[in-house]
């Protein structure tokens, strides 16, 4: 709320204060200034929160950026415009913005009974209201309630763009929810929608096909959710079977689900009739070998990729190098979160040569828990010195080592002015691989978290890493699950990295990596 405060107390000065804009355009009277401003914030916080809601999972970072944007779109076209003019259209886009938008998912999560569907449904009988999109969420509808928002829905299918109908029948017997996904998919059925949600819902097969009449009449889907929904073999099947076109199809997402390697095949085909896809989310979906090789041969023809997440499921080697190949034909790719893949060093070294040379503008790479060695960091290094967009990297879980870590951290040291957050947690990291690290990234302007908890890491070289960050206490993480009694778990090992000799090496391994070229092959 303070934040909020803060940037309308800016945006009233920018639009009454002397500036190139303002000189250009004219300048508004405090009051009026400072009225307009509210709005503008109201409106643009407002979008950003739908964008928000729509990622549950992420970060906040995109809503925060659309945050800025709107912000800033909003400002400049108050100022081109008089005083009254400013305040009308202002006033439209927030009331535009209210009566589209019809959401009872806030408060509490409650069954619902056919009496207080009427009361909280009764806005959408309004007639004339403009309602293009609809959230009924977090409320369990069983089957009186389903009645009364039945004839709704009809009334409203023809205008409808986007359908919110995640966890809606929860704690239902499955017969009532059953005929209650009948009953709405009949009432949408031929609307003419862009997204639809349906997470959240145990729908398995059974409940798939409860949908069917309303999937089969879809044909402009550009996003379609179906995350936590219990989506077996079969349900996978069924979904590829139900859903006639893909073919304006962007966001897709099946996130923890059974789906496995059989479901994987199914999926794969609604992948490859999906050309215009930018945001593909399989994670935890218990995939192996098999439905990997399948989903990455599918993503081969989905050129438009922009955001990728395939974590926690069982790929290995193989399905990794096969996603290789996919991937340097994403040149737009911006996320790619690839963490508990069983990728290990061969299909690790594969993906990140195919990163090097696609997805030029890439901002996040996540590779956590791939059983990834210091044998694969020159690799790795090359490709993340290449990507100067890079905001988030996540290499935790592995065994890098001191000396995969100054590998990588060297890779950072030249730009990079974007990187906020680097996670090298978990890597039998000692004094030295951490001390380069942190003096790397303390130097990058907005920089907000470094993460080496639960390595190996001494006293003195704790207390090494916290002095580079003594300006910056809040970024660096915990040590709570740092060991430095630990060795490096590595039975074959005879270099001298354990107990009172790897104290005493430490310094020599800086040393000997100090003028080690990034990409350079040993």
């Amino acid at each position: 709320e303070s934040t909020r405060l803060v940037l309308v107390q800016r945006l009233t000065n920018n639009l009454s204060s002397n500036s190139i804009f303002t000189q250009k355009y004219g300048a508004l009277n405090k009051e009026d200034a400072e009225e307009n401003a509210k709005k503008i914030e109201d409106i643009a916080f407002n979008v950003a929160n739908e964008q928000y809601d729509r990622e549950p999972d992420g970060d906040g970072g995109a809503a925060v950026q659309l945050y800025a944007k709107e912000c800033s779109k909003l400002l400049l076209e108050v100022l081109k415009r008089g005083p009254e003019e400013k305040e009308k259209e202002l006033a439209s886009q927030n009331n535009a913005s209210a009566e589209t938008f019809f959401d009872i998912s806030k408060g509490q999560r409650a069954f619902i009974k056919a009496e207080e569907a009427e009361n909280l449904l009764r806005p959408l009988k309004e007639p004339g209201n403009s309602y293009t999109k609809i959230c009924f969420s977090n409320r369990s509808f069983g089957l009186e309630a389903a009645r009364v928002a039945e004839p709704i829905l009809v009334s409203l299918k023809n205008q409808l763009k986007e359908v919110d109908l995640s966890d809606f029948i929860a704690g239902r017997p499955e017969t009532e929810a059953l005929e209650v996904m009948n009953i709405f998919s009949a009432a949408l059925e031929g609307s003419v929608l862009k997204s639809l949600n349906l997470s959240n819902n145990a729908l398995g097969e059974k409940g798939v096909r409860a949908f069917g009449s309303l999937l089969k009449s879809q044909s402009c889907l550009e996003e379609l959710y179906l995350m936590n929904d219990g989506i077996s073999e079969e349900a996978a099947k069924a979904v590829c079977e139900l859903i006639p076109s893909t073919e304006k199809l962007k966001v897709l997402h099946f996130h923890n689900n059974m789906t496995g390697d059989e479901g994987a095949l199914a999926i794969s085909d609604v992948v490859k009739r999906s050309p215009l896809l930018e945001d593909f989310r399989c994670s935890s979906t218990r995939v192996g070998l098999g439905g990997g090789v399948a989903l990455a041969k599918a993503l081969e023809s989905c050129t438009n990729l922009k955001k990728l997440d395939l974590r926690d499921n069982m790929f290995g080697v193989e399905a990794g190098v096969d996603l290789s190949k996919a991937l340097s034909k994403h040149l737009d790719l911006v996320e790619v979160y690839l963490s508990y893949l069983n990728l290990e060093d061969e299909g690790t070294v594969a993906i990140a040569n195919a990163l090097k040379e696609s997805a030029p503008s890439l901002e996040v790479l996540e590779m956590a828990g791939n059983d990834i060695t210091a044998a694969a960091a020159p690799t790795i290094a090359a490709c993340i010195a290449a990507k100067q967009h890079l905001t988030k990297l996540n290499l935790a879980e592995n065994k890098l080592k001191d000396e995969g870590t100054i590998q990588i951290s060297k890779a950072l040291e030249e730009g990079h002015t974007l990187l906020k957050e680097v996670d090298m947690s978990t890597n039998f990291i000692r004094r030295a691989g951490a001390r380069h690290l942190a003096q790397v990234v303390v130097q990058k302007p907005g920089f907000r978290l470094l993460n080496i908890n639960g390595n190996i890491i001494s006293d003195d070289g704790v207390d090494e890493v916290k002095e580079v960050f003594k300006k910056y206490p809040d970024v660096l993480g915990s040590f709570d699950e740092n060991d430095p009694e630990g060795d490096d778990d590595d039975d074959d090992d005879d270099d001298g990295e354990k107990s009172g000799e790897g104290e005493a090496n430490e310094d020599e391994l800086e040393f000997k990596m100090k003028n080690l070229e990034v990409g350079q092959e040993e």
